[in-house]
């Protein structure tokens, strides 16, 4: 490891000493009571909703399993979903306009790491942008395969944002207002409240709204965000609930920052010139925009004591609109910039479906064994209206330093407004099945199998070719599975071993493959093997989880070596990675948290067609992958009114292309806080972030380097009653 990442190696040097001393540690018993309540990222025995449809806590779970709560979200003052999930293990987000909701985790990018709204999946990756983090009461990541629980892909892993709900157990109100660097603002509120006041009600409501706003760290970039949440909880009877929840997401933004040119002679690393770290190079009235509105009735009916059901019907619309110029290079001397790739199109998107799970625990063999089973439907469509100029001449050429940005009108070709061009319609009928088998008090069995049918309908709207006929249709039926054991040495420490498999679509989303993309296609598969451990150590102060596995992807699409006008089904990568995460109460006050995850991932077979000849890529690295990245966070309380603290991430270098030979540099954040709790309702948090003021790129793509926020500064008053 690099000397840029010294600060994790000492923080989990910290925690190793620690442990070693444990003789001399003589903490009494209700002080470390009072430790383990504090907020924390390692959560071993919480029930979790991504791994299982059993209620199975991460314990109990035969997966690597990451989990960000809500009181972890706050301590952390994530100010959306991409920063929640970057505090996970292994995980390297990033949200550039054109990959909104990109993330690359075990090896994996976009499509093949599926990203799930209260366990209901888009099946298109620019339909999971960052949302204001303020609405979501967890987050929850499974290493990993995981078609047999959410369908089609999750070759990689899934995330699942859960939104808060009315609750029955709390009434509160509680509210945020934050202002920092480039005006960045938030101003959230949420309440929690029974409709009655009676001694016994049958009625909650919850509203969370959040409105946030900047004018954006790169020139004339600016965001304005708002989201709400409002759930009304029933209690229809004593054994049935309803609850019906809606929400409302909307985003805009004013000329989006696609990436910085890197500059001439081109060598193995990408470069920037600093001095033009902050300039955007879009046009002056480019523009992103998004949308969406969810409906969720949701069903619980407890029969007996054993078993249970819910059934959840829902509805997904969303519009996005993007309307920019994409694409920047310098010229030799790195004076001026020519601009390519005008780009105009809106997705109109609506998923609708209904979810049933049955629950049931029973003896099987005289041995306890609880049982999940049920079905899945939905109806995804989607729209698209391209409108797009790709080309080898720039759209204009401007001066570096000083230019006029120019309007999108301008551009001849894409001005004429949004086309028609494709409908997409997806239907999914699909049947799961779990169960959980005590072997012995020790030794469990987890077993999962999932059956999809997926039909593909796609209508053209363009011209007819025989590449692009008027319509289209498709239809796949993958099976997939897991076979977990888990195994408790102890009452705090156990062991498992997992086999998982997963299928693919072909061009990673049925929602916009062409017909040369899906036609012929079979579903890509993967397969998994994973062994880890979950355990607690010095008595419940600290906890800890390693796991390590080798994911094998097969047979997606490729260029034929033999006809490099045609693709064939033959790639396959692997990647081989092993994930470690901890937290550690060095003492009652001081508190160390820290994730590691490294993984080797690379193309067994790989062809791709380089200026009309075919090239194998066996042995690369697939772009945007990271083989290192970690995360630490050390916080300390001075006393009940004063807590303080520091973080560090690690991201190591990664490629921007598939031949390797060009990278971006690896990178290191420092952060601090210090909160000081004015009463017991209310607390002020002042914290900077990127504290060295770090030029990196969170993204890398072709010769674009997609830069993080520079050092920023801010202050948030939240207050609770």
């Amino acid at each position: 490891m690099t000397t840029r990442n010294t600060s994790l190696v000492l923080l989990f040097g910290a925690c190793n000493f620690a442990w070693a001393q444990d003789a001399t540690l003589n903490l009494p018993t209700s002080t470390i009571n009072a430790v383990q309540e504090q907020p924390s990222g390692v959560l071993l025995d919480q029930p979790i909703k991504t791994g299982s449809r059993l209620g199975l806590t991460s314990r109990e779970t035969p997966a690597s399993v990451s989990v960000a709560d809500r009181a972890i979200i706050e301590e952390r003052g994530a100010k959306d979903t991409q920063d929640v999930i970057n505090g996970m293990t292994g995980i390297n987000a990033s949200a550039n306009p054109g990959y909104g909701g990109f993330v690359a985790y075990r090896g994996f990018t976009q499509n093949q790491i599926t990203q799930l709204y209260n366990g209901i999946g888009m099946s298109y990756s620019s339909a999971t942008r960052p949302v204001d983090a303020w609405i979501y009461d967890r987050v929850e990541l499974i290493g990993g395969p995981s078609t047999f629980l959410y369908g089609a892909g999750a070759v990689g892993g899934s995330i699942n944002y859960i939104t808060q709900l009315a609750s029955r157990e709390e009434q509160s109100v509680e509210g945020r207002v934050r202002y920092g660097s480039y005006d960045a603002s938030e101003l959230s509120l949420g309440v929690n409240h029974a409709l009655s006041d009676g001694p016994d009600p049958h009625h909650f409501a919850r509203l969370d709204v959040s409105h946030t706003g900047s004018n954006g760290y790169m020139d004339r970039n600016e965001r304005e965000s708002t989201s709400t949440a409002f759930s009304l909880l029933s209690d229809l009877t004593p054994r049935l609930s309803h609850t019906l929840a809606l929400e409302y997401q909307e985003d805009k933004e004013d000329s989006p920052y696609w990436g910085s040119p890197i500059l001439n002679p081109v060598g193995d690393t990408m470069k920037i010139d600093k001095s033009r770290r902050f300039e955007n190079y879009n046009v002056a009235d480019s523009r992103y925009e998004q949308r969406v509105r969810w409906l969720r009735s949701i069903l619980d009916f407890q029969v007996n004591e054993t078993t249970s059901w819910q059934n959840t019907l829902y509805h997904y619309d969303a519009q996005r609109d993007y309307r920019n110029l994409e694409n920047y290079r310098y010229n030799a001397d790195n004076s001026q910039v020519s601009r390519f790739s005008a780009y105009l199109q809106r997705h109109d998107q609506q998923v609708d479906g209904n979810r049933f799970e049955l629950r049931h625990d029973t003896q099987l063999f005289g041995l306890a064994s609880q049982w999940s089973a049920g079905f899945d439907y939905s109806l995804n469509r989607q729209t698209l209206h391209p409108n797009s100029k790709f080309s080898s001449s720039p759209f204009d050429t401007i001066n570096a330093d000083s230019f006029d940005p120019g309007s999108f009108d301008d551009i001849p070709g894409v001005n004429g407004g949004l086309q028609k061009v494709r409908k997409h319609e997806v239907t999914t009928l699909a049947g799961f099945l779990e169960n959980r088998l005590e072997l012995t008090e020790r030794l469990s069995l987890l077993t999962g199998l999932r059956y999809d049918h997926l039909h593909m309908e796609v209508t053209n709207y363009g011209a007819i070719t025989p590449t692009s006929p008027r319509f289209f249709q498709r239809t796949w039926t993958p099976v997939t599975g897991r076979i977990g054991l888990v195994y408790a040495l102890t009452p705090a420490a156990n062991v498992y071993v997992q086999y998982s498999t997963a299928a693919d679509p072909p061009a990673g989303s049925l929602a916009s493959a062409t017909f040369s993309q899906a036609q012929n296609a079979d579903l890509t598969t993967g397969e998994q093997v994973e062994v880890g451990s979950k355990f607690d150590f010095l008595d419940g102060r600290g906890a800890a989880t390693v796991a390590a596995y080798q994911i094998v992807r097969e047979d997606f699409s490729v260029t034929d070596p033999n006809n490099i006008n045609n693709t064939v089904q033959a790639g396959q990568q692997t990647s081989r990675g092993i994930e470690v995460a901890g937290k550690l109460h060095i003492t009652p006050r001081l508190l160390a948290e820290a994730n590691y995850a490294y993984v080797d991932a690379q193309y067994d077979d790989f062809t791709e067609n380089v200026g009309g000849r075919p090239v194998s890529r066996k042995g690369n690295t697939p772009t945007n992958v990271p083989d290192q990245v970690a995360n630490a966070w050390l916080s300390y309380e001075i006393d009940p009114a004063w807590q303080v603290g520091m973080d560090a991430r690690y991201v190591a270098s990664v490629y921007a292309n598939n031949a390797n030979t060009l990278k971006a540099p690896a990178y290191t954040l420092y952060g601090a806080f210090a909160r000081f709790r004015l009463d017991a309702h209310t607390a002020i948090t002042a914290r900077v972030r990127n504290l060295t003021d770090e030029v990196y790129a969170k993204q890398a793509y072709g010769t674009l380097y997609y830069q993080g926020a520079p050092r920023t500064f801010e202050v948030a008053v939240d207050t609770r009653f």
